[in-house]
């Protein structure tokens, strides 16, 4: 009997894993493994609280590999990884609270006094906007997946590679970066 039973656990694995096609986010498993990492502030507390509650892994992660990744591939959703509608509290870098709540398509960013920013991704156009009081603009054109396209203050485009050195490039271009030479 263990036997049949152990060779049908691993056919149904080996069926979910070909037929649905896809490696699926593992929202669960993550979700478990975030609040694990998090728990306390000693890493050794956390390595303890891993070893004990290691069977809820491989419960989050069977869960995981065989219903939920399967509905995300499907749907292209996946229920518990999706954060659509949650809102979160972010310090910026001129030292303001903001909330950012995560849209559907984007985000949207509210400071103390209420102004709204809404960041958001058009699929059909491969394109990231900003709106602004009633303006929106193009950000940015995604080429592929290492390249996109930005949009510069001068009406121009350049196009930057994906990576630290892109982004570094970015920001030349868009003035945000200044090179000091000294002997």
């Amino acid at each position: 009997m263990f036997k049949k039973s152990i060779k049908l656990f691993v056919c149904i694995c080996i069926a979910a894993i070909t037929l649905n096609s896809c490696i699926g986010s593992f929202g669960l498993f993550n979700k478990v493994l975030s609040w694990n990492k998090t728990a306390t502030d000693n890493k050794f507390l956390n390595e303890l609280i891993f070893i004990l509650i290691s069977p809820a892994y491989a419960i989050c992660g069977t869960a995981d590999l065989l219903v939920l990744n399967t509905i995300e591939f499907w749907s292209g959703d996946n229920p518990i990884a999706s954060n659509v509608g949650k809102t979160q509290s972010v310090m910026g870098s001129d030292g303001r609270m903001y909330s950012v709540t995560t849209l559907k398509d984007g985000y949207e960013i509210k400071d103390a006094d209420g102004k709204q920013v809404n960041f958001t991704f058009d699929e059909q156009q491969q394109t990231w906007s900003v709106e602004a009081e009633g303006t929106k603009q193009v950000l940015l054109k995604m080429k592929d997946n290492d390249t996109a396209e930005i949009m510069l203050p001068n009406g121009g485009t350049k196009d930057i590679s994906l990576n630290e050195q892109g982004m570094f490039e970015a920001r030349l271009a868009l003035g945000e970066g200044s090179y000091f030479a000294a002997r």
